[in-house]
């Protein structure tokens, strides 16, 4: 008799199981819903300002290659201090020399890291694109920027990302 009320405990178990999971009928008619993949946070909140103490451009090197993730971008030009250099400003039309990891908003793909070519970079602000030149203007050697550019300040519909935003984390060596 035990075995009896064994076997049908575990019988009507294993039909409450597969009533739980349901099966599919005759129809086709699915009635399971998935969740939509969650949006992106905003990049601000992906990519908070920092709040540590300021370091010099020493440190740069010690930090190496960020991780980037996709976020949704405000729109404008965002400018996020994640770490407050110590050196030397940046000026406008000045001539910087960086490490930098770009990414697309939209899928946080990397399309172009200097750390990627185990070296820094150096050009003038006049020479990229505006997004850079109005973003990097006060920047302070030691620091790491975050700057989310949208597609008129970046590459418009040509580039890495056509019709993205872009985000570049840059580190900031030197300025000259």
């Amino acid at each position: 008799r035990p075995m009896r009320l064994i076997a049908s405990a575990l019988l009507a178990g294993v039909a409450l199981l597969g009533a739980a999971c349901g099966d599919d009928d005759a129809t086709g008619d699915d009635t399971t819903t998935s969740a939509a993949p969650a949006a992106p946070a905003a990049c601000a909140e992906v990519y908070p300002a920092g709040g540590g103490e300021p370091e010099g451009p020493d440190a740069v090197e010690g930090r190496g290659e960020p991780e980037m993730e996709a976020c949704e971008p405000a729109g404008e030009l965002e400018v996020i201090d994640q770490v407050e250099g110590t050196g030397a400003e940046v000026p406008e039309g000045g001539t910087v020399t960086v490490h930098y990891k770009g990414v697309a908003a939209a899928t946080g793909e990397m399309f172009d890291a200097s750390w990627s070519r185990g070296d820094t970079i150096t050009f003038g602000l006049n020479e990229v694109i505006p997004g850079w030149t109005q973003g990097l203007v006060g920047m302070k050697e030691g620091g790491r920027r975050v700057l989310v550019i949208p597609p008129e300040l970046g590459y418009g519909n040509a580039g890495p990302a056509p019709g993205d935003s872009l985000v570049f984390t840059v580190d900031l060596v030197s300025v000259s």
